[in-house]
């Protein structure tokens, strides 16, 4: 998927004995998108940017070793072996044609060394040089940033596409506030910023700005415009779309002490697995301390600070969770931690709350789960038909206030509850709208200044086109009950190859596939890590069509 930036200069980072700034350039392709003001709380706003700068150098992929100096060594002895290997000859002769060989390989080698060493000298300098000085050069993907009446945030991806971070900041960051305009863009992350950041001091005076110059430069000075071209991969774009569509599930929430985190971190730290499980065990008990059991060693860490006020007991198990050492950094600047955790094996989110800042870390189940190939999250959220004109009221409403909880929202449009809900879920799908965990709100957020094209995105998935097929063919049977408290349980029978699957979902108040279970061979392989299964999508389908045709 292209995407074309254009960047007014690049970013500047300047800063001597008493001041600092930094000048973001941003993409001149998108609508004008500005702010300027100077930070107030500088040491926070640090720590929680160089955070965010530590989620998009995170690759904790399996990495190979690298065999290449052995296999060179390897076909260098091969010829060695093979004498060695004939010993039923003359070994006299075979050992003294060999040392003379030995000899003639050893002072060739020296003098390929000889002549071959400032080569490898001056490679070793340049790529230490990269690693140092110019890490941020390998990667291209610049962060999003949002300007919005009440907050400006930041969001990126890791490397491995696995952890989402997300920074907000309201204005009580800044002050003097000069000017600023709502909006999204996408901002150029030049190299060595990250290090400029660490010079962020309270005793200078340090001035923040998204560059509103940028969109004022006239046609006749076109060449002070950089072009960026860049082949984004679908699963970024996905990704984004998968993370919005997960931070809307229902999950179990809790908050966690600074120093909880902290003994986790601490703990990850000190011992390296070495056999599985490598997992953390969330023991949920209502009114009694959050229990963390760490495996495979079956450390409990009692968290005796943070009191979990759920309605009833869970067990939770999360992977990848040295993901979570990202936090490490955040610890000595949060007052707490918001732990949102979507299920087993499902991904979870830590809200860091830095009083007036706000920092989001969305993990996926586990490591090598990413965000946009293994996780299908869009599936289970609230899918009811809407209408045109409901989606342009919704929208609109959107544009005017650029956020808004959906009860404020549905009051202000005049539509139904559920039809919003409806609305704003497409819209997140369509990477329109975000979801905030912090306030509940739903906040417009344009990814990409063209529609993104779903077709690629959402609807290329093999099971949302099956489960179709199967509403189409008309083999499903269902009934559907309340349950109190809960919400509709839908259980059906569907009729495959002349097998038969009996699919049960749980759709809840506000729409959302809360639970469910199925006797698919996909279901029982994968429960929900990966999304729901194309009988259960099916079911969900035929039980909507139904309700939609009674209520015409």
């Amino acid at each position: 998927m292209l995407f074309n930036y254009r960047y007014s200069g690049q970013t500047e980072v300047y800063s001597n004995a008493t001041s600092a700034g930094i000048s973001f350039a941003p993409d001149t392709h998108r609508e004008p998108t500005f702010f300027n003001g100077k930070l107030r709380k500088k040491l926070a706003f640090r720590e929680a940017i160089s955070a965010l700068h530590d989620v998009v150098v995170s690759d904790l992929r399996f990495k190979p070793k690298d065999k290449t100096a052995y296999k060179e060594w390897a076909a260098q002895q091969e010829s060695v072996w093979l004498a060695e290997a004939m010993g039923h000859y003359d070994a006299a002769a075979a050992e003294n044609q060999m040392k003379a060989l030995k000899d003639e390989l050893n002072n060739i080698y020296q003098e390929k060394e000889k002549v071959m060493s400032p080569y490898y000298k001056a490679r070793r300098a340049y790529f230490d040089y990269l690693y140092q000085k110019d890490r941020d050069a390998w990667f291209v993907l610049d962060p999003v940033i949002s300007v919005h009446p009440d907050e400006i945030f930041f969001e990126c991806f890791s490397q491995d596409e696995s952890a989402y971070g997300k920074l907000s900041a309201n204005y009580n960051v800044f002050k003097e506030v000069n000017e600023f305009q709502c909006g999204t863009t996408n901002i150029d992350y030049s190299a060595n910023l990250y290090n400029e950041f660490q010079k962020i001091r309270d005793y200078k005076e340090t001035t923040f700005s998204v560059d509103p110059g940028g969109f004022s430069v006239q046609t006749t000075q076109e060449e002070m415009f950089r072009e960026v071209k860049i082949d984004l991969p679908d699963s970024w774009v996905r990704g984004f779309l998968q993370v919005s569509s997960a931070m809307t599930l229902p999950a179990a929430s809790f908050d966690l002490h600074p120093m909880d985190v902290y003994n986790f971190c601490s703990w990850l730290r000190r011992f390296k697995e070495k056999n599985g499980p490598r997992s953390i065990r969330f023991l949920l008990e209502p009114g009694k301390p959050v229990r963390a059991i760490f495996e495979p060693w079956n450390k409990e860490i009692v968290c005796a600070r943070s009191i979990y006020t759920g309605p009833q007991r869970r067990e939770i198990r999360i992977w990848g969770r040295r993901r979570m050492l990202i936090l490490e950094r955040l610890i000595p600047v949060a007052k707490k931690f918001t732990v949102h955790l979507t299920g087993s094996g499902l991904p979870s989110f830590y809200v860091a709350d830095l009083g007036d800042m706000q920092f989001t870390l969305g993990l996926s189940g586990w490591t090598a789960n990413d965000w946009s190939r293994a996780g299908q999250f869009d599936l289970m959220a609230p899918r009811a038909e809407v209408s045109d004109m409901t989606k342009e009221l919704v929208y609109n409403e959107l544009k005017q206030t650029w956020m808004g909880k959906a009860e404020e929202i549905a009051a202000k449009t005049g539509q139904p509850l559920p039809s919003v809900l409806a609305a704003l879920g497409i819209y997140t799908q369509a990477g329109k709208v975000i979801y905030d965990l912090h306030t509940g709100y739903y906040r417009l957020r344009e990814l990409s200044r063209e529609p993104l094209p779903l077709d690629q995105l959402r609807f290329s998935n093999p099971k949302e086109a099956s489960a179709t097929r199967l509403v189409t063919d008309g083999k499903i049977t269902f009934s559907a009950q309340e349950v109190p408290g809960v919400g509709t349980q839908v259980t059906g029978e569907i009729t495959v190859a002349r097998r038969p699957y009996h699919p049960v979902i749980v759709i809840d108040g506000d729409e959302r596939m809360s639970t469910a279970h199925c006797d698919c061979y996909d279901y029982q392989t994968n429960k929900l890590y990966k999304g729901p299964c194309e009988h259960m999508l099916a079911l969900r389908m035929a039980y909507e069509k139904q309700k939609a045709n009674s209520n015409a």
